[in-house]
């Protein structure tokens, strides 16, 4: 629902998007585009691909029509080993949920990549640091997930709460949290071994991935800003970190 209204979460990515110098392309890393192997979206107009349901009208009437750039396709299937997509996929939510306020105009080409299921996070941490040089050619890479994502566990009646957290979450928050400011990427990487809270609140890797996607590209000393670092509905959180802040 962030991606139609104006809360403390949009307000503060509005924030950030207007503080940024404005890339030549984005690179979104979405929790909600898992294949067999890495993939980018190769469209010139990428779709937008509403995937959910049980949301309100207004919800599905979301359109993102962002360009987007098959050159940078091109070039993260080459430096990743991927391959890339003219065709299947486009934008999902986990990518326009958060465009829809980091560059509202929608006028910075955009490609979507895909997490591989088939590896694991050390893996993944590896794909990541593959994309540096993107970054340095001046490509915004954006990780959308969640670092404590468990929706069988949500309290519905208090989805508007902001910063209710059950004692496993909020535990959980604050192990995963220490490791980002310190930046332990070996113990993120294994995170199932912090305990039985980080587990509960990653009981599937998908949306915690992500968040290695922008660690990966911390350069020594680089600062590193924390935002949103809220929970709802008792078992998510919308912290985020931006890099270079």
């Amino acid at each position: 629902m962030n991606a139609i209204e104006d809360n403390l979460f949009t307000r503060e990515i509005r924030r950030q998007g207007a503080e940024l110098s404005p890339p030549r392309a984005i690179l979104c890393v979405s929790a909600h585009w898992e294949t067999r192997g890495t993939f980018f979206t190769a469209m010139e107009r990428p779709r937008t691909i509403h995937d959910f349901g049980g949301f309100p009208a207004r919800l599905f009437q979301v359109q993102y029509p962002a360009p987007g750039l098959p050159e940078l396709a091109a070039t993260g299937a080459a430096l990743t080993h991927g391959g890339i997509d003219t065709e299947h996929w486009g934008l999902d939510h986990g990518a326009w949920s958060v465009l829809t306020h980091l560059a509202p105009n929608a006028d910075i080409p955009v490609v979507q990549m895909s997490l591989d299921r088939g590896k694991s996070p050390a893996e993944h941490l590896e794909v990541a640091r593959q994309l540096a040089d993107l970054r340095r050619r001046g490509v915004l890479i954006v990780g959308s997930g969640n670092m404590v994502h468990n929706l069988g566990r949500v309290d519905w009646n208090r989805l508007n709460e902001v910063g209710y957290a059950f004692d496993w979450a909020e535990e959980a928050r604050s192990l995963i949290m220490d490791r980002v400011r310190n930046h332990k990427l070996d113990e993120l990487v294994n995170y199932a071994r912090l305990g039985t809270a980080v587990q509960n609140a990653v009981p599937t890797p998908e949306h915690f991935l992500p968040l290695l996607y922008t660690l990966a590209l911390r350069e020594p000393d680089e600062p590193l800003e924390v935002f949103n670092d809220y929970a709802l509905a008792g078992s998510l959180t919308m912290t985020s970190v931006a890099l270079g802040a």
